[in-house]
């Protein structure tokens, strides 16, 4: 069963996507809603399972970790290895974070940061190529990043 959306609700999911600390006060000013109103309307879209969390975004290079590496993994092993040892023991590793289970050239796609080059080198050789099954590799440094919209503009 889908939820209805209207043009409304569209506007409160972009307003929360660009800043999801807003109360539903401050988003109903903005929309021209009551507190109530806004506060009713974002209660459905969560238990719709629309808006499922909020998340807070961290900058990593003030944090220090400057690089952002894509990596490809193809599992050597299938069938001896299964998904689920691999994925527990991927997401154990800190500098992992997100995993991606893929269709394609390669089974994961893991999005990697570390401090430096040599920072990754080491969680690259002493971490990700450690894991069970792990077998082809292929990295991709991230240059820039720029957010886009998503599906509602």
């Amino acid at each position: 069963m889908s939820l209805e959306i209207d043009d409304t609700d569209r506007a409160i999911l972009r307003a929360l996507t660009r800043d999801a600390s807003l109360s539903a006060g401050q988003l109903g000013r903005r929309l021209g809603l009551s507190q109530p109103a806004t506060w009713r309307r974002i209660k459905r879209l969560r238990d719709g399972g629309v808006i499922s969390g909020t998340r807070l975004v961290l900058d990593r290079e003030k944090l220090g970790f400057g690089v952002t590496v894509f990596l490809g993994i193809k599992l050597a092993t299938k069938g001896r290895i299964s998904l689920e040892d691999f994925e527990r023991a991927v997401t154990a590793i800190p500098e992992v974070q997100t995993v991606e289970h893929i269709l394609g050239l390669y089974d994961y796609r893991l999005r990697i940061v570390a401090r430096d080059l040599s920072d990754f080198e080491r969680v690259l050789r002493r971490r990700i190529m450690t894991l069970p099954g792990a077998g082809q590799v292929e990295a991709n440094v991230l240059l820039s990043e720029e957010r886009l919209p998503g599906p509602l503009g």
